[in-house]
């Protein structure tokens, strides 16, 4: 059963329709917005929403109805994608500084199961304290790699430009000076 429109197009003036007609014969705008000016003047002509679907190459009518109810609020604007809000970090200074402390904690193989953290074993560790019981690997990640840590071959992670190499004179740390620079 089709969805009911709550809102009809309103009338369109001379110079919004001039606006559609170019919009919808425009070689050089965006698909979308040709597309969105064909699905308005296709309603706009009388057809209904599900016409307008396709005539703008679309297949439901109720994004259709989601337009006509845009454009009625914001004219021609309704043709252009909104720019959307960034992603809110969900996780305070202080719980992603406690990430860091559980990264740098020597995992108990009793207790965490493994001798080095992977994404998935920090991940388990984490989640055991309050207020991080829904965090994401991805989102360890992205802590991790903001405090200059990276993923090395060996399944370990490392701080970035620092090197433990191993010679016949035992083992050295190596400290690349340039680092900071490298990783902008």
């Amino acid at each position: 059963m089709p969805r009911h429109s709550r809102e009809p197009l309103r009338e369109l003036t001379d110079d919004e329709r001039d606006a559609l007609r170019r919009m919808a014969r425009s070689r050089s705008a965006a698909t979308e917005v040709v597309s969105r000016a064909r699905s308005l003047l296709a309603v706009a002509n009388g057809d209904g929403f599900a016409a307008g679907a396709r005539a703008g190459g679309r297949n439901s009518g109720y994004g259709v109805g989601k337009l006509v109810a845009r454009f009625n609020r914001d004219g021609l604007n309704a043709l252009h994608t909104r720019p959307r809000d960034k992603h809110h970090v969900t996780y305070t200074t202080e719980q992603r500084a406690s990430v860091l402390e559980e990264f740098r904690r020597t995992p108990d193989r009793e207790l965490d199961g493994t001798g080095t953290w992977s994404l998935t074993t920090l991940q388990r560790a984490v989640r055991r304290q309050a207020g991080l019981e829904k965090i994401s690997r991805d989102t360890i990640s992205g802590i991790l790699h903001e405090a200059g840590l990276t993923w090395q071959r060996n399944r370990t992670w490392c701080e970035t430009g620092i090197s433990i190499r191993k010679s016949s004179h035992g083992e050295r740390v190596v400290v690349d000076p340039d680092a900071e620079a490298k990783k902008t």
